[in-house]
């Protein structure tokens, strides 16, 4: 494939979603062709998934019932959007990706770690992320911020200690594969944190191209 996927992830609240944004409109103005996308969602049906998994109902979702769901929009989402737009040469900049399900279903909901690994390479399949930046907050200060712009999904129901062991896990991925992840400093202003960013894209080798 010649395009290139790069992911987005973080603790509620850490400002990934902006960042993102903010790194589309960069590589859009030096030209490039920028896919911007989310899980779950990014295609009709992942989307329609994304709001059954957010929404807030009287019955509770079990863990597996959950992590088969988000498969299940991966799936749908690699196959119908991702993969066609990396092979084109785009580069695709996804909020999410299977990361998240290893710190949310994995950790957060501790479900089997083997179990969850071999979902998420099977929903993936050749669509791995080339690199990925994990925006790194206290859990506590997170959900603050994710409250004060309104989020009440049902993620923001759990307790803190959902929430501490999801960011454990991030850091624990990023110390695990330190060539795919680089830990971001979220506590940082916007713009501090979007001249980092830009200065480490433009240092990855998909940029000499």
């Amino acid at each position: 494939m010649n395009g290139v996927f790069i992911t987005f992830e973080g603790v509620e609240g850490s400002g990934k979603t902006t960042q993102l944004r903010l790194v589309a409109d960069f590589l859009k103005g030096l030209g490039r062709d920028v896919v911007v996308t989310r899980e779950p969602g990014g295609t009709p049906l992942a989307e329609r998934i994304r709001r059954l998994l957010m929404e807030n109902s009287d019955e509770t979702m079990s863990p597996l019932a959950e992590l088969f769901l988000y498969e299940a929009a991966r799936a749908q989402h690699v196959n119908t959007l991702i993969l066609p737009a990396l092979q084109r040469g785009a580069v695709v900049l996804c909020d999410r990706f299977a990361d998240s399900t290893t710190a949310y279903q994995g950790a957060g909901r501790r479900l089997d770690p083997a179990v969850v690994t071999r979902l998420n390479r099977l929903a993936a399949g050749e669509a791995w992320p080339f690199h990925t930046y994990v925006f790194d907050l206290c859990a506590a200060e997170g959900l603050r911020r994710a409250r004060d712009r309104g989020s009440d999904d049902r993620m923001m129901q759990e307790s803190l200690a959902f929430h501490d062991r999801i960011r454990e896990e991030f850091l624990s991925l990023a110390r695990e594969e330190q060539d795919r992840i680089t830990m971001i400093d979220a506590a940082r202003p916007v713009e501090r944190i979007q001249e980092e960013l830009r200065r480490h894209i433009c240092g990855l080798p998909f940029m000499a191209r």
